[in-house]
């Protein structure tokens, strides 16, 4: 087989390949998405960790009550 037939027929079978592989690619999420969301995340577990770190603070501790 001659060299430029068998690359002609390498850029079909690669390109049917690549035809065939695209279909079952997922979209893709754009960088400027994931990163939202990522730090939406992260500032739904900062203000997660402060209530649960003020609550504790502000909590009556049992040593402190006196029955009368």
């Amino acid at each position: 087989m001659h060299a430029d037939v068998h690359h002609l027929l390498h850029t079909v079978a690669s390109a049917e390949l690549r035809s065939r592989a695209a279909e079952f690619r997922l979209p893709r999420t754009s960088l400027r998405t994931r990163v939202g969301w990522t730090l939406v995340e992260v500032g739904l577990r900062l203000t997660t960790q402060s209530r649960e770190a003020t609550a504790t603070v502000n909590a009556p501790r049992a040593a402190a009550f006196h029955p009368a």
